[in-house]
């Protein structure tokens, strides 16, 4: 199924998906390394119509297709909307690639993938997914049968899939910031005190309301740890209550709605609270930090809890099960913080087992078998089977 390609200048690569900062961080990750190795590449995203897109694409070097796609419903009635807007962007896609044909098509996640990826493979032209959950999601098992190979970053996640699929283990991508983010740039970037440890505490992109409730249910329990202090990640819709409830506390608390200097605030960090998506992780496991993760737990597969399991059977993170009521929640996150704030040893091991985890030149590895379609043999030699680790 691999398909090799002529390569013409400049090399065009599509990134196709959006919707989130865990479909669009990996993409920029791989962005940046394809440019660091062919200065003149032209890269483009097709993305969504949701702010999170423009915030994340709107300070990068790429050019950026709105498609108006839906998520895949719960709700039979909404079906044929679904269905219409995905024939629609199909479409669309299809006319611009016969315009202007790009090189390859990366699909990063969500059904904001599927109508470049889909056309990109009707047309013969080189495509592949980005599966950085341990479980795949509709989008990607619908398409993985079409594409020329699979990117996971874990082990478990092969399984999913019969045995025609190409699956590769190479780990998520994620920017070269975190592998190289020192402790004191950290707390030189947020003003942090760099005599005192850091419980970061982040519900990535988009924030996470259940776990700045269950942490500022904490702040009194916090209070009595003179040594440490927090940076609060809160996301938009919570910043302005959750910087209030620390203003009433005696702890030193930065908040912010977010940030994109996210190497900078996992390097301060000695702890991080956290959910468990996929990018999340992976950039936990490269800069190496002990964390406590609450995965989100409105998804029907369950998937974040699937990539916590993965930190957890490492040893490299405690797993909360979150279960929405902060008073279900805060006395569950007290007794894994009184657990790891009072045993730095601890901490320690937890640390070292998440740095083994990583892959932080995940990145690179996707770049060399991208590039690899561009020549003039491709990949129709590589081997084949069910999942390559490299």
């Amino acid at each position: 199924m691999i398909r090799a390609i002529e390569q013409s200048a400049p090399l065009t690569v599509v990134f196709a998906g959006g919707g989130s900062g865990g479909h669009l961080y990996p993409a920029l990750a791989i962005a940046a390394e394809l440019r660091r190795r062919v200065p003149d590449a032209r890269i483009v995203f097709f993305g969504t119509g949701r702010a999170i897109d423009d915030r994340i694409l709107g300070a990068v070097q790429g050019e950026f297709v709105r498609q108006g796609v839906q998520p895949l419903s719960n709700r039979p009635w909404r079906w044929p909307g679904f269905a219409y807007c995905l024939y629609r962007e199909r479409r669309s896609c299809r006319t611009r690639f016969e315009l202007d044909r790009p090189d390859v098509v990366i699909g990063t996640g969500g059904f904001a993938s599927a109508p470049a990826v889909r056309e990109a493979a009707r047309m013969g032209i080189p495509c592949a997914l980005l599966n950085p959950d341990c479980v795949p999601g509709k989008a990607n098992r619908y398409l993985a049968p079409h594409v020329d190979a699979v990117f996971a970053q874990w082990r478990e996640t092969a399984a999913h899939w019969p045995d025609a699929v190409h699956v590769v283990v190479s780990g998520c991508p994620i920017r070269p910031a975190f592998a190289e983010a020192r402790r004191e740039d950290g707390a030189r970037r947020f003003d942090l005190d760099p005599a005192k440890k850091t419980l970061l505490v982040t519900g990535a992109s988009q924030g996470a309301r259940t776990i700045n409730e269950a942490v500022v249910a904490n702040a009194d329990f916090l209070d009595a740890f003179a040594d440490w202090q927090v940076l609060h990640l809160t996301g938009d819709a919570d910043f302005e209550t959750v910087r209030a409830a620390w203003s009433k506390r005696g702890v030193q608390a930065k908040v912010l709605a977010y940030t994109e200097y996210m190497a900078d605030a996992l390097a301060a960090a000695d702890l991080v609270v956290s959910r468990a998506g996929a990018s999340t992780l992976a950039e936990i496991t490269a800069v190496g930090r002990a964390s406590v993760l609450f995965p989100y737990p409105f998804h029907k597969d369950r998937h974040q809890s699937e990539n916590a399991r993965c930190l957890e059977r490492g040893g490299a993170a405690l797993v909360l099960e979150d279960e929405i009521d902060p008073n279900a929640n805060a006395p569950k996150l007290r007794e894994a913080l009184e657990e790891l704030i009072s045993d730095g040893g601890r901490r320690e091991a937890m640390a070292g087992a998440a740095r083994r985890m990583g892959r932080p030149h995940a990145a690179s590895m996707i770049a060399d078998q991208i590039l690899s379609w561009t020549a003039p043999t491709g990949l129709a030699a590589a081997t084949r089977g069910k999942s390559v680790l490299v």
